[in-house]
């Protein structure tokens, strides 16, 4: 079991490998964490840790709040959390490469990064100014008939995109969608409009294949659903195009 301790960021979002991930950054435990970060040569990647959130804030509070208007904000690299944070995020996540990490002049951050592979969370350490994690890298594997999944995947996936963005929006084509199957099976992922539950159970699908077959069943299912709405809320999602980062 290969293991690694990096820098920990819970997102109340799923981050997939090979999509990209902008952050803006104020709190000062995320602050010191992109401190942290650049002091690492440029040569060399600024790797951290993203999961997503199961049960707390993403964003602290920063002032007292309802129900108790005297109640102090919570303080450190595990505020919003509780007391044993591991138990508020989900256990599979993904490690961010962050391209570009940009301070500004009021000591806030503009990040690019980029997801790279799937880890799994074993311990988190919440002792210095922001939480590391103990990590368990996860392979990809393919699993049966990956391929042929996919080729199912991208055609519901046009139809879904198509029916969601409604009959103005032009049709993608092939040549602007992947064929690898496990680039297929995270960009449709991170494409379809899905709460996080859903998104999580993508994430830590098994293997490529079996996240494959869950998402011909989810886009059937969906584009089922819109057929016979008016509308639904969240579609400019499918206003850009669709993009491999």
């Amino acid at each position: 079991m290969t293991t690694v301790r990096l820098p920990l960021f819970p997102l109340n979002t799923v981050l997939f490998p090979g999509l990209v991930l902008p952050l803006n950054i104020f709190e000062e435990r995320y602050r010191a964490m992109m401190r942290d970060l650049l002091k690492t040569g440029e040569e060399e990647p600024r790797c951290f840790a993203v999961v997503a959130i199961r049960d707390g804030r993403e964003v602290a509070p920063t002032a007292p709040g309802l129900p108790d208007q005297t109640a102090l904000p919570e303080r450190g690299p595990a505020a919003g959390f509780g007391a044993d944070p591991i138990q508020a995020f989900h256990r599979v996540g993904c490690i961010a490469d962050a391209a570009t990490i940009r301070e500004r002049e009021d000591g806030s951050f503009e990040v690019l990064a980029t997801g790279t592979s799937r880890v799994r969370l074993l311990s988190v350490d919440a002792s210095g100014p922001f939480l590391v994690a103990e990590l368990e890298e996860l392979p990809e594997d393919a699993g049966d008939s990956a391929g042929a999944l996919a080729e199912g995947v991208l055609r519901a996936f046009r139809s879904y995109q198509k029916r969601l963005a409604g009959a103005r929006e032009r049709s993608l084509t092939g040549a602007e969608l992947p064929d690898d199957p496990s680039v297929v099976s995270y960009l449709v992922a991170a494409a379809a409009v899905l709460d996080i539950p859903s998104k999580q159970r993508l994430l830590q699908a098994p293997d490529t294949a079996t996240r494959l077959a869950e998402e011909l069943t989810l886009l059937r299912s969906e584009t089922a659903v819109i057929r016979h709405l008016p509308s639904l809320p969240m579609i400019d999602l499918t206003r850009t195009p669709t993009n491999l980062n």
